[in-house]
């Protein structure tokens, strides 16, 4: 009972301290030989450096590479004006009257080829605004507008996303960031109409009510200090953004800013099918290099070949729209620091967590849950960790590091698709994650000004109750018709 207790303690006390602001670098390691003491099972010191230390480590080991180019391909995107282009472009096809449609456009477009959700919310909250104004729609309806766009379909549905939620599961399943298409697919086509079909009728019993835009005061808001730590913890240092810099620059046009985001996805997608099968890649089973195989390392060198190379066309075809290339790479580079070593830490703390005797109780209870089938025991796994730790990345992580070779074997057993384990996992992990201590949730209503009081309900429908539809969905299918 005492072990049960400790658990909770240390998982509501993350939960609260991190919804404060505290960085996770001091509360995932200190909670985590909290719930060691108090369980009395574990030795502290050992703890802290063999089971901690080592999770921690293996984690940035292997998805740095990730964090590093993401964060540098997003800097990249925003300092060239890309990512601006690509808005105006979208919604100047659409036209003005489309402002909820050409938001979550643009925001998904940018989001998919891998520039950071912050980046995202910076640049298309001011173009959001101007839309609403005219149109007339509530302002509180643009956090969830973002939230659709940014961060439901686009990073943990759609096939191909780089998104580190699309990642993460990879070396586990030995899948590819493809993995199950079909089922991403129709995932994301649920969160998307869903979620459009929400909006629309909000923004049209708004008009019906004769509710405007209200009166607001369009200057992007100071970003305060708990907006930092939590964007950090995210993704991307909001440090690096200045929003009242609405100098005129010379932005690309609509192709040339398009075609990075173009390239990530073609780029992995064909490294995985032409060059992969064609690579001499027996020497990976020496010690050496880790006595591994293509199958697990395969998704991850392919989405590390695709931003490099869309990193290098976008400095080919930007060179002289970048202020300073030093300054853009270097703080890119900065970014990617903090938030993989904050995931990280969670990943560290999971392991001290699944290290106790009593988790075993607690794996066996959520592997009871799904009545022999893997994808309903991984995707309460993943959904339930989410929502605790207010992370899609870590609680995933978490899940994965504790039973994923439970996971597997479970699979193994009942001939479940290890692509549609894939998919599920990743759709898991955005279902709950967005609840009000939601790094991502605090933010974009900072960003845009508002309180959760004023627009978390619909940030709410969009980021977990149409993500859970879509959630259920793709197990059944996946139940059905396995990966495809």
């Amino acid at each position: 009972m005492m072990d049960i207790a400790a658990v909770l303690l240390s998982l509501l006390l993350l939960m609260y301290f991190a919804f404060r602001g505290v960085t996770l670098l001091i509360l995932a390691p200190l909670l985590a030989l909290l719930a060691a003491a108090l369980s009395g099972a574990l030795p502290l010191l050992a703890s802290f450096t063999q089971i901690f230390m080592t999770n921690t480590g293996d984690f940035i080991i292997s998805f740095f590479p990730l964090f590093f180019l993401g964060a540098i391909f997003g800097k990249l995107m925003d300092d060239s004006g890309s990512a601006r282009s690509i808005a105006h472009w979208v919604i100047s096809k659409l036209g003005a009257d489309k402002a909820i449609l050409a938001v979550v456009l643009c925001c998904g477009v940018l989001t998919y080829g891998g520039v950071s959700l912050f980046v995202v919310a910076f640049a298309i909250y001011p173009i959001a605004a101007a839309l609403f104004r005219d149109a007339d729609i509530p302002k509180r309806l643009i956090p969830g507008t973002l939230a659709l766009g940014a961060f439901t379909f686009t990073m943990s549905a759609l096939p191909g996303t780089p998104a580190i939620q699309n990642a993460i599961p990879m070396p586990f399943f030995g899948t590819t960031a493809f993995a199950a298409p079909g089922l991403g697919i129709i995932a994301a086509a649920i969160m998307a109409g869903l979620g459009m079909t929400w909006l629309n009728r909000r923004a049209s019993r708004a008009a019906a009510a004769g509710e405007g835009y209200g009166q607001h005061d369009e200057v992007l808001p100071a970003v305060d200090t708990e907006m930092r730590v939590r964007s950090q913890g995210e993704g991307f240092d909001l440090n690096e953004i200045d929003p009242t810099d609405d100098a005129e620059i010379s932005v690309p046009t609509f192709s040339i800013a398009i075609a990075p985001v173009l390239l990530v996805v073609v780029v992995n997608f064909f490294f995985i099918q032409l060059v992969v099968p064609r690579m001499d890649t027996s020497y990976l089973a020496e010690p050496l290099f880790g006595q591994t195989s293509i199958e697990a390392v395969r998704g991850v060198w392919s989405i590390i070949v695709a931003l490099t190379a869309s990193i290098l066309l976008l400095l080919a075809t930007n060179w002289t729209r970048l202020t300073s290339v030093k300054t853009s790479l270097n703080k890119g580079a900065d970014a990617a620091v903090l938030p993989i070593f904050n995931t990280a830490s969670l990943v560290g703390f999971g392991a001290v967590i699944a290290a106790l005797p009593v988790f075993q109780n607690i794996t066996n209870a959520m592997l009871g849950l799904s009545e022999g089938n893997p994808l309903v025991a991984v995707a309460v796994s993943v959904a339930t960790l989410s929502a605790i730790t207010g992370s899609a990345s870590g609680g995933m992580s978490i899940a994965l590091d504790a039973l994923g070779p439970q996971f597997v074997e479970l699979a193994a057993a009942t001939d479940t698709s290890l692509e549609a384990m894939h998919r599920v996992t990743s759709v898991a992990s955005g279902a709950l994650d967005a609840l009000p201590h939601n790094g991502a949730v605090i933010t974009v209503l900072g960003i845009c000004g508002l309180t959760h009081r004023e627009a978390y309900g619909d940030i709410f429908v969009v980021a977990v109750l149409v993500p859970m539809v879509s959630l259920v969905a793709i197990i059944l299918l996946g139940t059905l018709f396995g990966g495809f």
